[in-house]
Parts: C-alpha cells; sequence; structure tokens
C-alpha cells in the first residue's frame, strides 16, 4: 500500500489483517487512549475532537477510492474513537481497566446496536467515523457506570 491516505487509514497496515480487521486495527487506539489519560480532561476533549474531525474527510476519501462505503479494512476511525471511551477516567490508565473498556468498545462497535447501526447510515465519511464515536460514548457510559463496583473492590 504504497498512497499515504490509505497507509493512515487502515491503521499503518493493521486494517489489512485478513481475521478481525478492525479489532486489530483498533489496538492501536489502546496506546493512544493511554497516552490521552494523562493530560487534563480538557487537553483529552481538545485532542480527541481534533482527532475525530480530522478522520472524517480521511475516512470518506480512503472509503471512496476502496469502493464508496465503508471499508472494513478503513480502521482509522476505530483507532481514533477508543479514547472517547476513556476521556476523564483515570482508572482506566490501568491495563484491566483500559482491556476491559477496549473488550466493550468493540462488542458496542461490533454488535451495532442502536442507535450505533442508525449512525453508520449518515452519508459521506461522518457516518463512517460517527457509529464508532457512538460506540465510544456507549462504553464511556458502562465505564462510569461501573466505576463504583471498581471503587469498591480496590477498597476490599
Amino acid at each position: 500500500m504504497d498512497e499515504p491516505l490509505l497507509w493512515l487509514a487502515t491503521g499503518f497496515g493493521t486494517g489489512l489483517s485478513p481475521w478481525a480487521s478492525g479489532t486489530i486495527g483498533s489496538l492501536l487506539g489502546l496506546p493512544l487512549a493511554w497516552w490521552l489519560l494523562g493530560r487534563s480532561r480538557r487537553r483529552q476533549q481538545a485532542m480527541i475532537a481534533l482527532l475525530l474531525a480530522a478522520a472524517v474527510p480521511l475516512c470518506h476519501q480512503a472509503s471512496i477510492q476502496l469502493g464508496g462505503k465503508d471499508d472494513g479494512r478503513i480502521v482509522l476511525d476505530e483507532i481514533v474513537a477508543f479514547p472517547l471511551a476513556t476521556l476523564g477516567q483515570a482508572a482506566a490508565r490501568q491495563p484491566l481497566v483500559l482491556g476491559g473498556a477496549f473488550v466493550v468498545y468493540r462488542v458496542f462497535d461490533g454488535a451495532k446496536p442502536p442507535p450505533v447501526a442508525q449512525v453508520e447510515g449518515v452519508p459521506g465519511g461522518l457516518g463512517i467515523v460517527l457509529d464508532d464515536g457512538v460506540a465510544a460514548a456507549m462504553t464511556w457510559l458502562v465505564m462510569a457506570a461501573t466505576r463504583p463496583l471498581w471503587r469498591r473492590r480496590q477498597a476490599s
């Protein structure tokens, strides 16, 4: 893959995996999320918003080059959306919590429960990125809801 746009959109080639390309590509979101968690919440928000906004035209152009749909090889959307799942949740810097968030995120992204499936149909690159953003937001809600359980477990 010589085209720089496609190289970026396929997560530096991770999206070309013949097995679970979305999950393999999404793995690049783990170090990104972990790194962002070391920043202030405001900086996390700004950087995630910037990454998501930049991903929309990149994913859209890659989609056009790959046949005009949300091709499974395009994983940049999954990579930049995953940090939203851990936004402001310092506990996610612990490997077990970060891994749990990743699993929940992949389940939501793969199963596409409402409203994930509905926003995927938004035309252009926005739908490609938006469904992953919604899956990440749903993961964030699960993380926030289970935070008291995690604290209780650590206290015992």
